[in-house]
């Protein structure tokens, strides 16, 4: 009787954690959190755009599981349960996959002149900030990414906001030396790209900043808050 009363005791219990675990796997608008920055993270590099990565789970990431949810023909109520999760996370490792073998092929056919980018990039490392500078007596953000690619040949448009428009997008786990990296680093609209950075590898990157001049940064937390994707041209 004691054995049967605690064999039941324990599927009550394993019943009850199931259904805790479902529930917590279960993200709306309201939510917040690791499990969101994630969720958003896949998303983006599926092309759903959720603008910038925060972690909160707001109208426009409602509104791209919605978009995920009818493409992929479940119900589509913007709630990401486990059958959505599931559905997300398959497609997201496949992408990544693909993603991965194209960065390699990449890495592999980068032409010459590219690989000088961040060597020139380099020198000019000390060089101070000067808003609206392009030349090496002073550079700005945009100023000083477009100049270092014109050494190489390589055009560039004169600001930030533009130079987010032209290449390939890259995912963050994608990113590879010369591609260029894209942050909002002012109060207001989360989605606006208002500074540009050279990608060096190892979780760093050049850029000049009214702070430093030229130098190199690794992504912490501000910069991590702040990023809002990657360009390969």
């Amino acid at each position: 009787m004691k054995k049967s009363l605690l064999l039941m005791s324990l599927v009550i219990v394993g019943m009850i954690s199931s259904a805790s675990v479902a529930q917590a796997k279960t993200l709306m608008v309201g939510s917040s959190g690791t499990s969101i920055r994630i969720l958003q993270t896949e998303l983006k590099t599926l092309n759903y755009p959720v603008g910038s990565v925060d972690g909160i789970y707001g109208r426009t990431t409602k509104v791209a599981v919605h978009d995920f949810q009818r493409r992929a023909h479940l119900r589509a109520d913007g709630i990401v349960g486990p059958q959505t999760q599931k559905a997300i996370n398959k497609l997201y490792n496949s992408r990544k996959a693909h993603l991965s073998r194209r960065a390699h092929l990449s890495r592999r056919s980068l032409p010459q002149k590219n690989t000088q980018i961040i060597s020139t990039a380099k020198k000019f490392i000390g060089v101070p900030y000067v808003w609206g500078g392009t030349t090496p007596s002073g550079f700005d953000c945009s100023g000083f990414t477009r100049y270092v690619f014109a050494r190489q040949g390589i055009k560039l448009p004169r600001v930030s906001v533009s130079q987010y428009r032209v290449g390939t997008p890259v995912a963050f786990h994608n990113l590879i030396p010369n591609d260029l990296v894209f942050f909002n680093v002012e109060s207001g609209n989360r989605n606006r790209v208002s500074h540009v950075g050279i990608y060096i590898g190892k979780g760093k990157f050049i850029s000049a900043t009214c702070h430093k001049g030229i130098a190199i940064y690794g992504f912490t937390h501000y910069w991590a808050k702040g990023y809002i994707g990657a360009r390969r041209v």
